[in-house]
């Protein structure tokens, strides 16, 4: 291998013999910079695109000249920064209990006044509650809110939410420089924030680099082919003509490939049926009476909130003149438990509230219907789909996303095989070690929570139980049903090593070309 003598060191002179156009231009950049973001690089050399730089630094890094400092910085701004033009909707109700109300006001009271929407008034209770701004409790069938002292001298000051969306109505802000709480709370607020990864690079000369710059070489224009136009003119004689490296690395070719989530699909269809289950369907259009009623949940449970819930105007009702004769049963199930020896939510059931549409919130109501159109003993039964529910985005919730749900009912069906089944479950899958803990659900008693340890903390994957005899009875089973609903996204988490659940669909093609075919 040739060698060109510099001062104590050797150059290899192969490698500067195999420096295309671009790399020597951006070598040279580098000889008075010595490190430089791409954009510095591009303004010394007086190149045209930062392309040019970027391809060259990263033949450059595999030769060992340059070295590629990255640094991911997560930055955030407002969606909308005339909202800190507006008072917050806690403040705004807050401050209307104390100047108005004295302090204490029911939520009736709030509406008649005309100042909120319902979901604005939805929205400012529950951070009044979180903010430890007030007190919620009941009077009479009516909720009342009692602002504490906290809550009373938090109407005098910017919070240190308020003071950061200010900041953010002025410029860009990273996430080094903001508080962690502070940008919590922000989080949580629906359509609030938009954040941003931004990717910071340096490139700066390796000590092999500073040789090769130092030792000296000429630029010349050079062609990566000869052309019929090349060798008629002689032009060939006026330019470089690049060396190729055959050792040098080349790109991967990939073909087609289904996305990682419908493999990872495939894969737990796979498991439950090789776990005797039978798999099952649904729509994603349902009436509130077989997404809520028939599970019995209280009518006036917070789950089936605007907040919580997508409801629909097209249409807005549904015809439940078919399971009249259930409809009457579960009317009494909720106001005196019917037969089941239960003593009911103990309420006047609105059959209107019953027939109201919405999008399927769970994928509990294709088991529910499973079990009424054919409650014969043994049935082992899954499904697979997409549910909605009106959440704030982040890290770990999604508004839309796919949930497994699964149900046992056989002889000898119990608690012990639940969490059995649960167990064996998560181990085919690839989690070995879970925890099951106690919960609380309207329609499971006992209730489970599943939860994995990642990323530092428990992170629960779904959650479990035994339908109670409120939601089994009615539809002609007097067994014990096992039953569970798990997020699909929150498994492919701990199977891909994801830290956010959102990156699974933005649609980044290195990540799905590199992802393996589980």
């Amino acid at each position: 291998m040739p060698l060109v003598q510099w001062g104590p060191e050797m150059i290899d002179q192969e490698v500067v013999d195999q420096l295309s156009f671009l790399e020597k231009k951006v070598l040279l950049a580098l000889r008075d910079l010595r490190s430089a973001s791409p954009n510095e690089i591009l303004a010394s050399a007086k190149l045209n695109q930062l392309v040019e730089v970027m391809n060259a630094a990263s033949w450059l890094q595999a030769k060992g000249l340059v070295n590629i400092d990255e640094k991911v910085t997560r930055k955030y701004s407002l969606k909308n920064p005339d909202c800190v033009l507006r008072t917050l909707p806690e403040k705004a109700v807050a401050r209307t209990v104390l100047e108005t109300y004295e302090g204490s006001a029911t939520t009736k009271q709030l509406k008649e006044s005309g100042a909120f929407s319902q979901s604005e008034l939805q929205i400012a209770l529950g951070w009044i509650r979180k903010k430890g701004w007030g007190e919620l409790s009941k009077d009479d069938g009516e909720t009342v809110v009692t602002l504490t002292k906290k809550g009373r001298d938090a109407l005098d000051v910017d919070g240190e939410d308020e003071r950061l969306m200010k900041r953010l109505a002025e410029e860009d802000l990273a996430e080094e420089d903001v508080s962690t709480e502070a940008i919590g709370q922000l989080k949580q607020r629906k359509d609030f924030l938009n954040e941003r990864l931004v990717t910071e690079r340096t490139i700066k000369l390796t000590s092999h680099g500073l040789e090769i710059v130092a030792a000296g070489f000429d630029i010349r224009e050079e062609i990566g082919q000869l052309t019929p136009e090349v060798l008629s003119t002689g032009g060939w004689r006026d330019v470089e003509i690049r060396r190729y490296d055959i050792d040098a690395f080349a790109p991967t070719i990939y073909g087609g490939r289904a996305h990682p989530i419908t493999l990872l699909i495939e894969k737990i269809r796979n498991v439950f049926l090789t776990m005797g289950f039978t798999e099952i369907t649904g729509n994603y259009l349902e009436s509130a009476f077989w997404n809520m009623d028939v599970l019995f949940t209280a009518q006036d449970h917070p789950a089936r909130e605007l907040h919580d819930t997508f409801y629909l105007s097209n249409p807005s009702r549904a015809n439940l003149t078919k399971d009249s004769e259930l409809v009457d049963v579960v009317k009494q199930v909720h106001e005196n438990g019917w037969k089941t020896g239960s003593l009911g939510w103990r309420y006047e059931w609105n059959r209107e509230e019953a027939e109201k549409t919405l999008l399927r919130t769970h994928t509990t109501v294709n088991t529910i219907r499973r079990i009424a159109e054919d409650p014969k003993l043994p049935f082992k039964v899954f499904s697979i789909g997409r549910v909605f529910r009106n959440e704030a985005m982040d890290s770990t919730h999604l508004p839309e996303f796919v949930q497994i749900e699964g149900i046992v009912c056989e002889e000898g069906a119990n608690f012990d095989m639940l969490c059995t089944v649960l167990r064996e479950f998560y181990r085919r899958m690839g989690i070995p070690k879970i925890r099951i803990r106690p919960a609380y659900y309207p329609y499971t008693e006992p209730s489970l929570d599943v939860e994995i340890f990642f990323n530092g903390q428990w992170m629960e994957l779904g959650g479990s139980g035994i339908f109670r005899p409120e939601v089994t009875e009615p539809l002609g089973v007097h067994r014990p049903v096992l039953a569970w609903g798990f997020g699909l996204e929150r498994l492919a988490m701990p199977v891909w090593g994801l830290n956010d659940i959102r990156d699974i669909y933005i649609s980044d093609i290195d990540w799905l070309k590199k992802m393996p075919q589980i």
